[in-house]
């Protein structure tokens, strides 16, 4: 896939896409000027730039994703962990763990999936 990076506004033009599939393109323009007050051409330019990058589609009016919202965001974090960190889940742990205190909470859900890992 192209370029799975999206800027703040992307990113929440695709939450809509995502929360609302399918819709047809006259929706999602409806849906844009509500929520992010665009006119219809700025609508069309950013699903077009999207479905460029491989996220979205624009069939005969509909609009649909090629790729969930889950496995779109699971992706963008394993190239921020492949690109910053070379690939090491654990250098990032130690990363974000050194400024942020987990509470006991947090721990105990890492152990959980940690344990269902070890058990595959």
């Amino acid at each position: 896939m192209k370029n799975t990076k999206l800027g703040v506004v992307e990113a929440q033009f695709a939450d809509i896409i995502w929360e609302n599939e399918p819709l047809t393109t006259a929706e999602l323009i409806k849906l844009c000027q509500k929520k992010l007050n665009w006119k219809r051409t700025t609508t069309y330019t950013v699903l077009k730039r999207l479905s460029e990058r491989g996220i979205f589609q624009n069939d005969d009016g509909t609009v649909t994703s090629l790729i969930s919202k889950d496995d779109f965001y699971s992706m963008q974090s394993e190239q921020f962990i492949d690109e910053t960190f070379n690939g090491s889940l654990p250098a990032f742990f130690a990363a974000f763990t050194s400024k942020k205190k987990l509470s006991k909470k947090d721990i105990s859900e890492i152990k959980k999936l940690i344990d269902s890992y070890e058990g595959e």
